[in-house]
């Protein structure tokens, strides 16, 4: 009578310690992933939000000089002074707010969402649902 091998048969117990190792380990990994792809991601979020301040304190700042040298001229080609300050603060607020908007819209355009840790995780889903079959 043949007696199985003993070194390549291993209990069902052992198998199934080794199998809740193994998901910890899994989870660990997909876990670190999940942490350092979002990490990067803020990254580039705070990149994109400092230029948006950028771009308002250089509207401030714009407003500050550039206002006042404009409405130094438009009055003293004749207009009111009120109507010079209007004029060109319009303007200039508008160059800032153009500054603004892109920063805005890069923060709107930034994919967030963990993809490399979706897909990993979907990968070891199917991977794990073929060693059952």
């Amino acid at each position: 009578m043949a007696y199985p091998n003993q070194q390549s048969e291993r209990s069902l117990g052992e198998l199934f310690a080794e199998l809740s190792r193994e998901t910890s380990t899994l989870v660990r990994n997909e876990v670190a992933l999940a942490k350092t792809e979002l990490s990067e991601k803020a990254a580039r979020v705070g990149r994109d939000a400092a230029m948006v301040a950028m771009g308002g304190a250089l509207a401030h700042a714009g407003l500050l000089t550039i206002v006042a040298a404009i409405v130094l001229l438009l009055a003293s080609a004749g207009l009111a002074p009120w109507l010079a300050a209007v004029i060109a603060g319009l303007g200039i607020a508008g160059a800032g707010y153009a500054i603004a908007q892109k920063g805005l819209t890069a923060l709107k355009n930034e994919d967030v969402t963990p993809r490399q840790t979706m897909d990993s995780v979907k990968e070891t889903a199917q991977w794990a649902k073929n060693q059952t079959r």
